[in-house]
């Protein structure tokens, strides 16, 4: 095990060091510079100009900008964005990640158990009209165009039904009238924290329960899914209600982009898990199982499902990895400031330091997921060994 982990890390580090190369000599090669932009007015003369340059470290060559770049950010320093001097990039990556990670980690999650139950369900009972049009729909919104579908949701619940706001992170005019010291990134980061721990109750209450007899384990797995529950409602209600308003509002800006991710995402996790388990039912162990006179609700979740399970799990992780670069459009189209955005945005202004710090970011993220990928592999399947 720790022997495959040194592999993997040491193939990690070499595949970023290159990714970083590739990425930033790319960067480097667009016409222009940020300087340019920032002196768009004719009547400031070519020297303040070249002063910029200079200041920025943009006279130097390109390799030697590299070799600083990559040093500083081996040593944890991702610079100052050019763009929005002199904030760090660092402290904006620490801004955005968590709203690109909470919009698209949530929707990944949800697409996730929906699919991967509805298509173990459907490929069980196929050959009905209840499969044929769920399979209808899953090929509808697994190959729609993004940006319409995104937008037709917008007018369905923004617009028309008016149930949920179009876009953006919050309502600014809610929060100018905001007390002072209220901030929205302190309530964003203190509803992550209140989700996670909620979730860590309700994980441990389904480990604990796994050995209780099938009566105990049933009520013990709704009470662990009811308590924590109740415990995030009376901590927003009593112990935040301070803020419990501008959570509310931040929460009902998230719901329609994680809506609209997690519908798409859906179709394609439901249609792998359908074609997955219809192959794996057609395995000989299967016919063993039922030759033996096995239950069916054991034969298909713990036997046929558990190894259909396999390339859902790939797609899932893979889909979070990378969730950060893909998801610019949606960021886009909903206004919603997480790092997809602040991506585009720094490569429109050519301010290379935020660009290369969002994309190191996917990168990692990607590296990890791979290797989340591989190490599922062997709890998901005992066939599989590391090495």
């Amino acid at each position: 095990m720790w022997k495959f982990l040194g592999k993997r890390f040491l193939q990690m580090f070499i595949t970023l060091l290159m990714f970083q190369t590739v990425t930033y000599f790319l960067m480097d090669a667009q016409p222009g510079d940020i300087a340019d932009l920032l002196t768009l007015n004719p009547d400031i003369p070519p020297a303040e100009r070249e002063r910029i340059r200079v200041d920025l470290g943009l006279d130097r060559p390109p390799a030697e900008r590299f070799l600083k770049y990559i040093g500083n950010f081996y040593k944890g320093d991702l610079g100052v964005s050019f763009s929005q001097f002199p904030r760090p990039v660092t402290e904006i990556i620490l801004e955005r990640l968590p709203r690109t990670l909470v919009l698209f980690l949530s929707a990944s999650v949800i697409s996730f158990w929906a699919g991967y139950a509805s298509g173990k369900v459907l490929a069980w009972k196929r050959g009905g009209v209840i499969e044929y049009s769920s399979t209808l729909v899953g090929v509808i919104l697994y190959t729609v165009f993004t940006p319409w579908f995104a937008l037709m949701m917008i007018w369905l619940f923004a617009v028309y039904l008016d149930w949920l706001p179009p876009g953006k992170f919050l309502d600014p005019i809610l929060w100018l009238t905001a007390p002072e010291g209220i901030h929205a990134n302190d309530v964003f980061v203190r509803m992550i924290w209140s989700v996670m721990i909620a979730t860590g109750v309700m994980i441990l209450g389904l480990i604990g329960t796994q050995r209780l007899s099938s009566q105990l384990r049933k009520t013990g797995r709704w009470v662990s899914f009811v308590v924590p529950f109740i415990g995030v409602f009376l901590y927003w209600r009593f112990a935040s209600s301070g803020i419990s308003l501008y959570a509310w509002d931040i929460l009902q800006h998230l719901v329609l982009p994680v809506l609209t991710v997690t519908l798409i995402a859906y179709g394609g996790t439901m249609l792998l898990m359908r074609t997955s388990m219809l192959e794996t039912l057609r395995e000989d162990y299967i016919l063993t199982a039922r030759a033996k006179g096995m239950p069916e609700k054991i034969i298909r979740d713990k036997h046929a499902a558990r190894n259909a399970l396999l390339p859902v799990w790939t797609g899932l992780v893979f889909s979070i990895g990378s969730s950060l670069s893909g998801g610019i459009i949606t960021e886009t189209i909903f206004s919603w400031p997480g790092l997809g955005l602040t991506l585009l945005n720094a490569a429109q202004v050519e301010d290379i330091p935020l660009a290369m710090g969002a994309l190191t970011v996917t990168g990692v993220m990607t590296l990890l997921s791979h290797l989340v990928a591989d190490i599922g592999y062997a709890f998901l399947d005992p066939r599989i060994r590391f090495s």
